[in-house]
């Protein structure tokens, strides 16, 4: 079997590199809320619970490049071999990072800036309920102006809150649009149905739920300002963050210093066209290696 690094992910090497926990200093400046919507405006229109699982996972930004490579160089494991996979290989993530693993285009996005990914991290650490109301106040821009509405793949809730919530709890879209765009009225003559693809996303079935994946595991209070992972409220905070701990029944915690096992699948980073695919919102290509997912 190949090495644990034999085979780099293309593009990942850096973002790997850990990314030096900010445990002793005191708490980021408030942002205003301008500034709290132009940093959630790219995962705002995502489906409820896979942004209550990036928030999370944002709160654990050293832990976020790492994840990143695994994912991608797993990325050909699937379902079962791939729950199976995590668990085997005892990684030393939280389980809200491990949650992110089946979707490597996400967790690519997340490392490839880490400016942003500490960023709104460390706002969700220090203003839950502003970076929630600052999702809101996009998502009704995008709404009014025509671009988000019910479709095959997502309900959009009308409300007084603006959900997004899978047709299909086990099929999780990743939704590609530009920022630029859906927030600001449409030009003349613009196809607004257009300016969201939901044509990309990740099956994930109940092999996850021990990740808080599942019906109902990943949701908001939008009006109480409550944010459910794994179906428990998330409690990290700025204060609270050296020590606290969510429940995740069925996932073991590894601490960083164990001596992780062998790693028993061959590691194939993802394509280029693969990359491509999943960053312009379009199905991915045929996967080449799926004969070796077991």
């Amino acid at each position: 079997m190949m090495s644990r690094r034999a085979v780099p992910a293309v593009g990942l090497v850096l973002a790997a590199l850990a990314v030096a926990p900010a445990y002793g200093q005191a708490p980021p400046p408030m942002l205003p809320p301008a500034q709290l919507d132009q940093l959630t405006a790219r995962i705002a229109l995502y489906p409820d619970p896979l942004v209550a699982q990036i928030l999370a996972a944002a709160t654990y930004p050293d832990e976020v490049g790492p994840a990143a490579m695994w994912s991608d160089q797993h990325h050909y494991l699937t379902g079962q071999a791939l729950a199976n996979a995590i668990q085997a290989d005892q990684l030393p993530w939280d389980p809200s990072v491990q949650a992110l693993l089946p979707f490597p285009s996400v967790l690519e996005m997340m490392a490839s800036d880490m400016n942003w990914t500490t960023q709104i991290g460390n706002a969700f650490l220090t203003q839950q309920g502003d970076v929630m109301d600052a999702i809101q106040r996009n998502r009704k821009k995008a709404r009014d102006f025509g671009y988000l509405r019910t479709n095959a793949q997502v309900v959009v809730g009308g409300g007084p809150y603006i959900t997004i919530l899978p047709v299909n709890p086990a099929f999780i879209v990743v939704p590609y649009y530009d920022p630029a765009v859906v927030f600001y009225p449409p030009r003349p003559g613009f196809a607004v149905g257009a300016a969201i693809s939901f044509r990309f996303g990740i099956t994930i079935g109940a092999f996850f739920n021990p990740w808080g994946w599942g019906p109902g595991f990943g949701h908001f209070d939008w009006g109480g300002h409550v944010v459910f992972v794994n179906n428990h409220p998330w409690g990290r905070t700025w204060a609270n963050r050296l020590t606290y701990v969510h429940p995740y029944e069925g996932v073991r915690r590894f601490p960083a210093n164990t001596p992780r096992p062998a790693e028993s699948h061959a590691l194939h980073p993802r394509s280029p066209a693969e990359r491509d695919a999943a960053r312009h919102g379009r199905p991915a290509p045929r996967e080449e290696h799926r004969d070796e997912r077991r």
